[in-house]
């Protein structure tokens, strides 16, 4: 079954950068579209990226479009989340998940994701 977990989370200023990892084992991600999702205090989930199997499909939120970039590398079981120009509106907790589900990012939502890690935090302040 496939694990999921995040790592490089932490307290960045605004305007800094943040590299977020997601490590899977038990599973090849060849398998699965990937997406990152967070949750800020008080807010419900908002989905900030979304990568296909190999790539050949990309969406960003509308929030983020322009300052994150999202990757992968099957070959490493990894994905990533390169944020930069981070705003204090980016606090919140970032979840990597994957589907098998989907293999377009087109309207992905959460529910289309079966495997989820426990988050990192980011927190933006000055």
């Amino acid at each position: 079954q496939l694990q999921l977990v995040e790592s490089g989370g932490g307290l960045v200023q605004p305007g800094g950068s943040l590299t977020l990892s997601c490590t899977a084992s038990g599973s090849v991600l060849d398998y699965y579209t990937i997406a990152w999702f967070r949750q800020a205090p008080g807010k419900g989930r908002e989905g900030v990226s979304c990568i296909t199997q190999y790539g050949g499909s990309v969406k960003y939120g509308a929030s983020v479009q322009g300052r994150f970039t999202v990757s992968r590398d099957n070959y490493k079981n990894a994905a990533w989340l390169q944020m930069n120009s981070l705003k204090l509106e980016d606090t919140a907790i970032y979840y990597c998940a994957a589907s098998s589900k989907i293999n377009r990012c087109e309207g992905y939502e959460g529910t289309d994701f079966a495997s989820w890690g426990l988050g990192t935090q980011v927190t933006v302040s000055s």
